[in-house]
């Protein structure tokens, strides 16, 4: 499958014509603006995939990932590049001083240089249980940071596809499809029976179940 099969949607376009452009940045310009950053950080959603595969797409934006507990770092290493602004289901707050806080510890931060400029980070706070990775989606799946991410060539730490492609199974779009059908065939039988039970249980049902089969 081809980059070209992953272009913006008819909803994707609409999308941007309500919050505005995205220029996203690559995983290269990210781990250069996160030099020196002092917790942990990795990449999820398209570019972990687009990692793991090698086959390059279209990309909306970029997600960057830090613990929720991570703000305060966060700002004291982007906030002179970037506005910060938490980003709770569609509704919008610039954090800054009076407001350092994002409006939900598990929210997103979405960051441009300014008012003019578009989008260029997406980070999403994920929670920590005792100092260890836990699942947006399943708050009983607790891991060291280690077993749910790798680190690619490129020195960049990415969520494992296993992992991407539970959050994306949720909304199951076409790019979401096009990405299972290219890591499939590169994952493991452990990372295979694990997508497949974790939807299962999460979204009974789901169009993917028959393409998720690990004998498949």
């Amino acid at each position: 499958m081809t980059s070209s099969e992953c272009e913006p949607t008819t909803d994707d376009l609409a999308f941007f014509d309500v919050y505005g452009d995205w220029d996203p940045l690559t995983p290269a310009d990210l781990s250069a603006l996160m030099d020196g950053f002092p917790e942990p950080w990795w990449v999820a959603g398209g570019y972990a995939i687009e990692a793991f595969t090698g086959v390059a797409r279209h990309h909306e934006d970029i997600d960057l990932i830090v613990f929720s507990t991570s703000v305060p770092a966060l700002r004291a290493q982007l906030g002179a590049t970037f506005h910060l602004w938490s980003n709770h289901g569609g509704t919008f707050r610039i954090i800054d001083d009076e407001h350092p806080d994002p409006l939900h510890p598990l929210s997103q931060i979405w960051m441009r240089r300014d008012a003019r400029s578009p989008w260029q980070v997406d980070c999403v706070l994920n929670p920590i249980r005792d100092g260890r990775w836990q699942s947006k989606r399943d708050p009983d799946f607790v891991a060291d940071l280690d077993d749910v991410t790798w680190i690619a060539p490129d020195g960049v730490r990415y969520a494992c596809p296993e992992i991407t492609l539970l959050f994306k199974a949720k909304q199951h779009r076409a790019k979401d499809a096009v990405d299972l059908e290219n890591a499939w065939p590169l994952m493991t039988d452990t990372q295979r029976r694990w997508i497949h039970d974790a939807v299962m249980q999460l979204h009974p049902g789901h169009p993917w179940q028959e393409r998720l089969d690990p004998t498949a």
